[in-house]
């Protein structure tokens, strides 16, 4: 039977695979397992959701299984994902949990759990939720169960606080700091989670702010906005004569940005700018940038000249923050736009990363795109192997010559990744070279060899 939680919580088509009985259970699940005994008085979780419209019925059964279990329930309403994690962390909490698919389509959500401290759990936590699905137990009664509670404007107003105090924390005086003030900036709020907080804090930080695609009406989430669909966030930037311009996805934890003439500035190269500007402020910890497989390897390299090295994971941002926490780094991502600044955040958060980004175009003195030129990036090709036997890509020893030939013949100067894919019988054939021709003849070599020898 397929592991329920995937690498970002529970997600499926709602109302068919995400039922209001399957949040209502995992509600009832995650306070038997979340419970960590530390609280010496009333235990309380923190809910909070993207713009779907089926995130009122989720938020409603889930917060139930909870408050059911015994737990107060503080239900913040719309907020994007790290909006969750900070909130879990600062009021201490025993838990949070969110409601959302990220840059999935409206029709799907998703659930997932955050632990005390705002962190996302590790895999042996959410076995243990799945484990305990469904089953009985002696729940409380009387004035055991617990309580639900609203307050979307003060879970909101925090979260904004801390995100602007990151860039421009309020000194002495008591007086607002404007570090982004002369920058003007296209926010593509993808109508979702961010729509009111990106706004908000970019201007409260300084920035002219010209907003497209915040109006959400629980069906328009993602729908041709937002970092997914960058075209009309490219052509308002060009249109209005903005310096650059910032896209998330419907629960924000994640930022693409766009340079003054419209062209896309990726995670790995947002990754590089803040890389650089945190060892130049000496907060960069070991001199290390924290990347998965799929991070571009010019992004390494020009962060070799620079003296800064980088560690690896596997694809996601939990994998992302594990290494973070187990070597101390402080900065890490994804080149789609997960960034996680350890600094102020304890996961990926989009509205963060478009603060810092902004404020480090401004501290630098030079346009977004000649930042970005810094980081170039190595042609990549990309192609699905359909109807292979996924697992063998990395013991079948044909497959394995193959790409240590291909890697041979690259040397220092590209290189090729296999990559099974979690949810399909596919292997992801990557390659990355000097030309782009030389990454498509690669890349076609080798999946003619996976899909001749990894055959089902």
């Amino acid at each position: 039977m397929p592991r329920m939680f995937g690498t970002d919580g529970v997600r499926g088509l709602a109302n068919r695979d995400l039922t209001a009985q399957l949040a209502l259970d995992l509600g009832d699940a995650a306070v038997r397992v979340l419970a960590d005994g530390q609280s010496t008085g009333r235990r309380r979780a923190l809910v909070g959701r993207d713009t779907r419209v089926s995130g009122d019925f989720l938020a409603a059964a889930l917060s139930a299984g909870m408050s059911a279990g015994g737990f107060d329930v503080i239900d913040a309403g719309i907020i994007p994902t790290p909006g969750v994690a900070f909130l879990t962390s600062v009021l201490n909490v025993e838990m949070g949990a969110v409601i959302s698919a990220s840059h999935n389509p409206m029709p799907d959500n998703g659930i997932k759990f955050f632990a005390r401290g705002g962190f996302k759990l590790p895999d042996t936590k959410e076995d243990e939720i799945e484990q305990v699905l469904g089953q009985d137990w002696q729940r409380p009664t009387g004035d055991g169960v617990g309580r639900i509670s609203h307050d979307t404007e003060t879970a909101t107003k925090l979260y904004i606080d801390h995100l602007v105090a990151a860039i421009a924390p309020i000194g002495d005086d008591k007086i607002q700091p404007k570090p982004l003030a002369g920058l003007r900036i296209v926010a593509d709020c993808a109508n979702g989670a961010t729509s009111v907080v990106a706004p908000t804090a970019l201007r409260r930080a300084g920035a002219d702010v010209i907003v497209i695609n915040a109006s959400p009406d629980g069906y328009n989430i993602n729908k041709h906005a937002g970092s997914t669909h960058p075209e009309q966030l490219q052509a308002t930037v060009k249109a209005t004569g903005a310096d650059m311009g910032v896209a998330f996805d419907g629960d924000a934890d994640r930022c693409l940005a766009v340079d003054h003439e419209g062209n896309m500035v990726n995670g790995d190269q947002i990754m590089g700018i803040l890389a650089r500007a945190k060892q130049r402020e000496g907060k960069l910890a070991h001199n290390t940038l924290v990347v998965t497989v799929m991070s571009n390897l010019g992004l390494k390299l020009a962060l070799q000249d620079m003296g800064i090295r980088t560690v690896q994971t596997a694809v996601g941002d939990r994998y992302v923050l594990e290494e973070m926490l187990r070597g101390g780094y402080t900065l890490g991502g994804e080149q789609s736009g997960h960034v996680i600044n350890r600094e102020f955040a304890t996961t990926g958060d989009g509205t963060l990363t478009a603060l810092t980004l902004c404020n480090e175009v401004v501290k630098s003195g030079k346009s977004l795109k000649e930042l970005a030129a810094d980081f170039p990036q190595l042609p990549q090709q990309l192609v699905n192997v359909p109807n292979v036997d996924k697992m063998a890509a990395s013991t079948n020893a044909v497959v394995q010559e193959a790409v240590r030939k291909e890697e041979a013949l690259l040397g220092e100067t590209g290189r090729v990744l296999l990559r099974p894919s979690g949810t399909e019988p596919l292997v992801r054939v990557m390659a990355e070279a000097a030309t782009q021709q030389q990454a498509d003849e690669v890349c076609e070599r080798l999946a003619a060899v996976v899909a001749k020898e990894l055959a089902l």
